[in-house]
């Protein structure tokens, strides 16, 4: 198909990373080609001091304890609000370190807690090993929120892709354990329904950077079995959650030429439904991960709006 793309995108399809996922050399591909690309990723130098450091967060009932890198402003005199930060990748790519520079921005413009998980990755640990590790940070986040100089009642969950899915499965466990309490969710452009059923999902089979046959791994490799089953958690495809209710109050965003368009457009439309706050971005022309070409307007625009939900949903003082 021909996909009427920004312009000011176009240059730059054969310079964004491609790949194909159908198998495990495929995989294995894929994250070799990204390990080998983390020298050619975006710097951003900050112009407030920011503290960054790695460290661990105690698993859940016995599983591994969670490598999670911590972005904090410095020289700060009062508690400020924590954002539990969870990486794309299709539950499969380590995208940990490709959005260091994207978190370093964020804390410098906003002035809060960033608290980044390095969750475990599928095939080799599929659901719910990702999602429990992403919990078991954010219990860590309530349990340290002294410590860390983080607002406890100002603490929300947020991720691009697989990580927007994990962070709306994160909201969902949250509210159905009984907590650590949620403020706002951020789900970029989310990965959220194994049914692979929606309009975009079946006609962008060649969508750049994703497209269905990616999804259709990605969703197997994630949930251990064939996707569209009659059994599959809610906790691992939040799409599938009959009651949204009592959900913190959200900001979805989806790309125009994305599959994962209307799944996002249809689990917004289900909060509002549901009495949760709800807003709603859609960006034309662009396509699944374009927010990574920078200098483009719309690139710009969809930041912009990132970092002002950001301040809102968190209740940042003085922005």
């Amino acid at each position: 198909m021909t996909y009427a793309i920004d312009p000011e995108l176009l240059p730059w399809l054969d310079m964004l990373p491609a790949f194909s996922l159908t198998d495990q050399g495929s995989l294995l591909a894929a994250r070799a080609a990204m390990e080998a690309s983390r020298h050619d990723l975006p710097v951003y130098e900050p112009v407030h001091p920011v503290e960054v450091r790695d460290t661990m967060a105690p698993g859940l009932s016995g599983a591994p304890d969670v490598p999670v890198r911590l972005y904090s402003p410095a020289n700060r005199t009062e508690a400020v609000p924590g954002l539990l930060y969870l990486h794309g990748g299709g539950f499969v790519l380590r995208e940990f370190d490709m959005f260091h520079a994207a978190l370093l921005r964020l804390v410098d413009e906003l002035g809060v807690v960033i608290v980044s998980v390095d969750y475990r990755l599928a095939p080799e640990h599929p659901f719910p090993a990702p999602v429990e590790d992403c919990y078991a940070a954010l219990q860590w986040v309530g349990a340290e929120a002294q410590e860390l100089g983080v607002d406890p009642a100002r603490v929300g969950v947020g991720g691009e892709s697989a990580g927007g899915g994990l962070a709306a499965a994160v909201a969902l466990l949250a509210r159905d354990r009984g907590g650590p309490s949620l403020c706002f969710q951020y789900l970029g452009i989310p990965e959220l329904d194994d049914r692979l059923d929606t309009p975009s999902m079946r006609a962008y089979t060649d969508t750049p950077w994703w497209n269905r046959p990616n999804a259709v791994f990605s969703w197997t490799s994630y949930l251990g079995t064939e996707p569209g089953g009659e059994d599959v958690s809610p906790y691992a495809a939040p799409a599938r959650a009959e009651d949204l209710t009592g959900l913190p109050p959200a900001y979805v965003t989806t790309c125009q030429f994305d599959p994962l368009r209307d799944e996002g457009i249809e689990y917004a439309r289900r909060l509002a439904h549901a009495g949760v706050a709800t807003e709603l971005r859609h960006y034309p022309g662009t396509f699944h991960g374009s927010g990574m070409v920078e200098t483009a307007k719309i690139s710009r625009r969809m930041l912009a709006d990132e970092i002002d939900a950001l301040r809102r949903g968190l209740g940042v003082r003085g922005g």
